[in-house]
């Protein structure tokens, strides 16, 4: 037999304390509803906050890296174009010494028309600057070396971290060095074998005159009314070495530029990922949590009036002693 009490009221002590839990839980569904989060805190879930804070700061790193992957690939497209249109011009050039084969033609206006080409690749070469940053013109007593585009962020299985880069070895790009002759692609000595009446020699040309402190050995490839076609032809077999070099070091940049460009879309895929899995840890279904929220508002109701049938239990038992 249930025993009825004035002093202590138990059917109203267990309903305020469901109702405390349901208040408790309405305020965690609350919190989720309004922040979007299921594990907002480490409270929440120590585990998956743990990963999730980490991951996000793994794409804040990607997030730098796609933004590194621009600036590399804006040097390399604005140095690819510098390279390709010096491909158009050496290839005139290459035309005009052809042309100056033919009998008859007036070999110092084509010489005046080679000297104009020179110039607009040199001009070409000290245009093709990004950010102050020239990878076909080099000025320095050094040589412009390997330059290094970041490409992405790693981590490891045991948690450690690096950074990955993309190398570009600027000796096959450096068209124009005005220290040292030798390594610029057009102001270097190409070695070639011409003929020279019925035998043959090895001469050496170069196409522009840097007017470097190391200068480059050999002849320079203009040409005079006295020019002979075996001069002509040694300078049109160095030309075509030229362009060779020139295809080659374009081919090389393009890879590069390409490469840059799929790396690129790698990450922005890789960051899209890396959200979508650290919102299935720690976001809240929306949907899930609205209808708990509208259970919980039920109970509520439901526990608040229980509550109130309790606390009138003894205004009940008062009745029994009135006459």
């Amino acid at each position: 037999m249930t025993m009825t009490s004035l002093l202590t009221n138990t059917a109203a002590m267990a309903a305020l304390q469901t109702l405390r839990t349901i208040d408790r839980n309405m305020e965690t569904t609350q919190g989720r509803i309004s922040s979007g989060y299921r594990v907002e805190t480490a409270s929440d879930n120590a585990a998956y906050w743990s990963i999730a804070t980490t991951m996000r700061s793994d794409n804040s790193a990607l997030s730098t890296v796609k933004d590194a992957l621009g600036l590399g690939a804006a040097k390399t497209d604005t140095y690819y174009a510098g390279l390709n249109s010096a491909v158009d011009v050496v290839s005139e050039i290459k035309s005009k010494l052809v042309a100056a084969r033919e009998p008859g033609v007036d070999k110092n206006k084509i010489n005046k028309e080679i000297t104009e080409l020179k110039n607009q690749l040199s001009s070409i070469t000290q245009s093709a600057s990004f950010s102050g940053e020239n990878w076909l013109y080099n000025t320095s007593t050094g040589a412009l070396g390997t330059k290094q585009i970041v490409a992405s962020f790693n981590r490891a299985a045991n948690g450690t971290v690096a950074v990955a880069t993309l190398a570009f070895d600027t000796t096959k790009s450096v068209l124009i060095d005005t220290q040292v002759a030798s390594r610029g692609l057009l102001t270097i000595g190409n070695q070639i074998t011409q003929p020279t009446g019925t035998t043959t020699m090895v001469a050496t040309y170069y196409l522009i005159n840097a007017s470097a402190a190391t200068a480059a050995t050999g002849s320079e490839i203009k040409i005079s009314s006295t020019t002979n076609n075996d001069d002509l032809d040694g300078m049109i077999s160095a030309t075509e070495n030229i362009l060779q070099a020139l295809t080659d070091s374009a081919s090389t940049l393009g890879a590069i530029n390409k490469r840059i460009d799929m790396q690129d879309n790698f990450v922005s895929t890789l960051m899209d990922v890396i959200d979508k899995g650290v919102g299935r840890l720690v976001d809240a279904d929306m949907n899930e949590e609205s209808t708990r929220l509208k259970a919980l508002q039920t109970q509520q109701q439901l526990g608040i009036q229980s509550l109130s049938i309790a606390n009138t239990n003894a205004s009940n038992i008062m009745q029994l002693f009135r006459q």
